[in-house]
């Protein structure tokens, strides 16, 4: 695993000529290279190897892949168990605060998502070499993470060799640091964006032994969409999950592989969350543009065609359910990705809709009835995943989980169904028992369907299982739990005031 483009011992890299390390870094460099990155890449070589000089021993990486932020920082020095991250900016006169935040990103970056940074001692610095010299002192938060320290061309060294003066750490194998788990938690933005491009789940999404089961969930229902097929059935299944656990994330990563590995399923994504569509959408067709231009110096595509692939792949719920209520024929796409499923609408609420907004009297399903009659137009196979989250119904109408074994219970008795044993508990449905119906339908329970883990609160694994357990009223497992979130300040009231 290369996470740089040129890494080597400290009496390596100073015996190697500066035009053998430079075509190595050129050979990764995916961009024209241009006047300024050649400038700045001699620069540094020639700096670096002074520096290292007057070093008693280090450990090098040039152009250190930063993936949370999609950018790599100029130079990693590993000194005695320290990680040193340097950020040269060539030429500049001051130090501006959007390379000190740069810095300061790529640190704490490091720190929270990068397994070998957890527990050593990180300082990062900005070298503008053409800016004048700062007085400094070396302060580390609790995360062992110092602040910001500032040189210049000249003052780098010594600055170094202060700092390791004042600290202290074990020794460290730099090839084991750099190969440890990198696995970020991104956004849904960039998710969305890495996904499309064709990575897996697996290389965006934290692999620790809490949140490994956001691939084994892909794996699983990767596995009941081969079946489906294979068997020519039709099956609904049930991905639950805690808060921020990845449950949007795992449904733009079924899409997409589906999309990438079985292009005649035509899966879709179906939200309605109209802001999040959009967004999406927009950003999907802004990066593709922006891969092109990487990966041929020109763009070759037209934003047009761009934007109505993305259109095809992720869809606003509503425009899917009216455009199948036009046609008797079946849709396009046999794997349909439902997020927020618990939020369809009952019957009097999607009747009520589609007489006032569409001139359509008596409709009289429900919004999980409708969709699963759309789908079940196929005469072969199909697929419908619906991603659970519990106890979030939070508008008129929205009908929660158990329209959907309702509707499957009334006019889709042949289809198969696969959830989790969550899908049992109080917070999924607080007024109905959903036991006895699922064992009615013969679900097949498969534990890899639930996400345990919030993604979006790393630092909390145990919060979203905590409060679940005190909101049902679980005293016992509660207390468990609270020993393992008792650092964060929490108030239990029945009294807001």
């Amino acid at each position: 695993m290369n996470r740089s483009y040129y890494s080597a011992e400290k009496s390596d890299f100073i015996k190697t000529s500066p035009e053998a390390i430079f075509g190595t870094l050129a050979r990764h460099y995916d961009f024209a290279l241009e006047g300024p990155q050649k400038r700045a890449w001699s620069f540094q070589i020639e700096h670096l190897k002074k520096v290292l000089g007057e070093l008693p021993s280090g450990y090098l990486f040039l152009e250190f892949e930063i993936p949370r932020i999609g950018r790599r920082a100029d130079a990693i020095l590993v000194v005695e168990g320290v990680i040193f991250i340097l950020e040269y900016k060539y030429g500049a006169s001051h130090y501006d605060q959007s390379s000190i935040d740069q810095v300061i990103d790529y640190a704490l970056d490091l720190k929270n998502f990068h397994a070998g940074s957890h527990h050593v001692p990180i300082v990062p610095v900005l070298v503008a070499t053409n800016a004048p010299p700062k007085t400094w002192t070396c302060e580390f938060s609790q995360d062992r993470v110092a602040n910001i320290l500032l040189a210049n061309e000249t003052s780098l060294s010594d600055l170094l060799i202060s700092g390791l003066d004042l600290i202290k750490a074990p020794p460290l194998s730099p090839a084991a640091w750099a190969n440890s788990v990198y696995q970020p938690t991104p956004t849904i933005v960039e998710a969305a964006q890495a996904l499309y491009r064709g990575h897996r789940v697996s290389s965006i999404a934290r692999s620790d032994a809490g949140a490994i089961n956001l691939t084994r969930t892909a794996s699983c229902v990767t596995q009941i969409i081969d079946e489906a097929k294979r068997d020519g059935k039709k099956a609904l299944c049930l991905i639950t999950g805690v808060p921020g656990a990845g449950k949007t994330l795992a449904g733009l990563n079924i899409a997409t592989e589906r999309m990438r590995t079985d292009q005649a399923s035509h899966a879709v994504f179906l939200s309605g969350n109209d802001p999040l569509v959009k967004v999406l959408r927009e950003a999907l067709a802004i990066d593709a543009m922006e891969q092109s231009k990487i990966s041929m110096g020109r763009s070759s595509l037209r934003k047009g065609d761009v934007r109505r692939k993305a259109h095809t792949f992720i869809q606003n719920i509503r425009h899917f359910r009216d455009d199948n209520y036009e046609a008797d024929a079946p849709p396009v796409e046999k794997v349909v990705v439902f997020d927020e499923a618990q939020r369809a609408w009952h019957q009097e609420q999607l009747s009520s809709f589609m007489l006032r907004k569409r001139g359509v009297p008596s409709f009289d399903l429900s919004e999980p009835e409708f969709l699963l009659s759309v789908m079940d137009r196929h005469t072969d196979w199909c697929c419908v995943i619906c991603l659970v989250g519990g106890g979030q119904e939070i508008n008129t109408g929205e009908a929660g989980m158990v329209e959907w074994l309702s509707a499957l219970e009334s006019g889709f008795p042949h289809w198969s169904i696969h959830c989790s044993s969550q899908i049992q508990n109080p917070e999924y449905d607080w007024t109905n028992d959903l036991s006895a119906r699922l064992r009615r339908l013969g679900a097949n329970i498969q534990p890899d369907l639930h996400l345990a883990v919030s993604l979006r609160s790393f630092r909390a694994e145990h919060v979203s299982a905590f409060v679940g357990a005190l909101i049902i009223g679980d005293a016992g497992k509660a207390r468990n739990l609270y020993g393992e979130v008792s650092r964060y300040p929490m108030v239990v009231t029945r009294k807001l005031q």
